[in-house]
């Protein structure tokens, strides 16, 4: 963790400095200063220090982790990651419906309608996978 608060701090100043140098580049092209650029990338500072923070924060509760020990291999850090159904449809079914409410800002508001219902049955599905049929617990 130590090694992600550093990255985060270093991006920190970056941002920092490139909002800056934004600001004045505006000033001196524009005339005045681009308000939305300089507040976004503002707000990239304020991220990277609220990420910093909380993995600080975490860091200090919790026990050092094998990355941050200096000895540590990378089989320290293995077991088990997760639990996958490979045999899922339902990703699929929830990609498709978000990759069509996402096009409906593109093409228009209308096909936000017809994409909510489909992502809705695609996430009961999903969360409810294990609980019905031949794989129910």
């Amino acid at each position: 963790m130590r090694s992600n608060i550093i990255l985060l701090l270093v991006m920190a100043a970056y941002f920092t400095v490139a909002d800056i140098g934004y600001g004045i580049w505006s000033h001196l092209y524009f005339g005045a200063v681009e308000p939305i650029g300089t507040a976004a990338i503002g707000l990239l500072v304020i991220l990277s220090l609220f990420i910093a923070f909380y993995l600080y924060s975490g860091m200090r509760r919790s026990a050092e982790l094998p990355e941050d020990r200096l000895d540590g291999d990378i089989a320290d850090e293995s077991g088990e990651v997760g639990f996958f159904s490979p045999w899922s449809w339902w990703p699929l079914m929830l990609g498709l419906s978000s990759a069509v409410a996402f096009a409906s800002l593109a093409v228009g508001w209308w096909l936000t309608f017809i994409a909510l219902p489909f992502a809705v049955v695609a996430v009961v599905g999903f969360v409810f996978e294990y609980s019905r049929g031949a794989h129910a617990h």
